[in-house]
């Protein structure tokens, strides 16, 4: 088959992650795979580019709403459609979704896929969701098939109307589990957090995740004082990339809190900084089922999430995480203090992490679980 996979953004996020994993098990299977993407993306993927992916750059393709944009990206990418006629389109992310399917039915591509990692119409102000709901309802339309990352995403999907419940199909977000099972901390893991040879290890916490808003990492760090206030020594790392770090940044400054809250920037090795952490955190205001979360289960890590819809398919409140309230920034402090000072808490909840059943989130269940969706289409 020809498939055509449709981001927004090619950057370092959990659902760019998801797609190019898609892209190799494809191309592995045989298959002619294009990935089209738009202005914002990370040079690095061209620099080393996965072999035998097609990348194709549409600068009109852009995060904000923008309806001069919007037309071109929808005008280039028909006339690309009609040029390469692919079997499948799959589009992923909020913009690329809507504009890339309707260019695809406009192009009259038989069999048109969306991936659904996160739903724009939820925890948005009233008159952003009416725009969102109307817009995903419209699109799904044109939509075959939908690819959900959870039970919850879907069902937010099914109860809002967008696309028939026939049409959805839960896939988990894969990786390599084995690789996150294995992880050793980093060799320079003191350097990391600063301490010095001969220095006893400090509580560790690791929150990874792009800087983003709603990723919400400046909450948290207002919040987060209070935890450096009971342990003065303890470490919040906080790995990864994006167009919120200047702001984050400048809350660290703002906040004085250089020696406790440090910043990774983009990192290869995530299995090692979750291995060098006693615990580790999400907090972010809207998510899908984050790939982030799975893998600090897989690392055998407890965490701290905030309550938003999908996670309580893996995330039990007490048994393997703690679940704070999904604007709760100081509860989810609190949280972070009691598993710090309660070590008898913090083994039995990183012995239920280490339990968790993480299987259908092996990389290879969800590319032969999405080629079974094709194939279906296909027939």
């Amino acid at each position: 088959m020809r498939i055509v996979h449709v981001l927004t953004r090619l950057l370092r996020a959990g659902s760019e992650e998801n797609t190019l994993a898609s892209c190799r098990g494809q191309i592995d299977a045989g298959h002619q795979v294009y990935l089209v993407h738009g202005r914002d993306f990370d040079p690095r993927y061209y620099a080393a580019p996965m072999p035998g992916l097609e990348l194709v750059k549409i600068d009109s393709l852009v995060h904000p709403l923008d309806p001069v944009a919007d037309a071109k990206a929808f005008a280039a990418m028909r006339r690309f459609f009609r040029t390469i006629r692919p079997d499948i389109v799959h589009t992923h992310q909020s913009k690329a979704g809507i504009v890339g399917r309707f260019a695809a039915s406009a192009a009259g591509v038989k069999h048109i896929v969306h991936g659904v990692h996160i739903v724009p119409f939820i925890n948005v102000g009233k008159a952003q969701r009416l725009i969102y709901l109307a817009a995903e309802r419209a699109a799904a339309r044109v939509t075959d098939a939908f690819i959900d990352v959870s039970r919850g995403m879907r069902d937010v999907c099914v109860e809002a109307k967008v696309g028939r419940p026939d049409q959805h199909h839960v896939i988990h977000s894969g990786f390599d589990l084995k690789r996150f099972a294995g992880g050793e901390p980093p060799e320079d893991w003191r350097d990391l957090i600063g301490i010095g040879p001969e220095e006893a290890k400090p509580p560790v916490i690791v929150m990874m995740a792009a800087l983003e808003p709603r990723k919400r990492h400046c909450e948290f760090l207002e919040a987060f004082p209070a935890v450096v206030a009971r342990f003065p020594q303890v470490r919040l790392l906080m790995p990864g990339e994006g167009p919120h770090r200047a702001e984050v940044e400048a809350k660290i400054a703002a906040l004085g809190l250089g020696h406790n809250a440090r910043l990774l920037g983009y990192r290869t090795d995530p299995e090692k900084l979750i291995a060098l952490a006693d615990f580790c955190m999400l907090t972010s205001t809207r998510e899908g089922l984050p790939r982030v979360v799975m893998q600090y289960l897989a690392a055998g890590r407890t965490c701290i999430i905030s309550d938003i819809p999908g996670l309580d398919e893996v995330v039990q409140d007490g048994r393997n995480g703690i679940v704070t309230g999904a604007d709760d920034m100081a509860g989810a402090a609190q949280a972070a203090i009691r598993l710090i000072e309660d070590k008898a808490l913090l083994a039995r909840l990183t012995a239920g992490a280490r339990a968790s059943d993480m299987s259908s989130w092996q990389v290879e269940n969800m590319c032969a679980g999405i080629e079974r969706v094709y194939r279906q289409l296909a027939a």
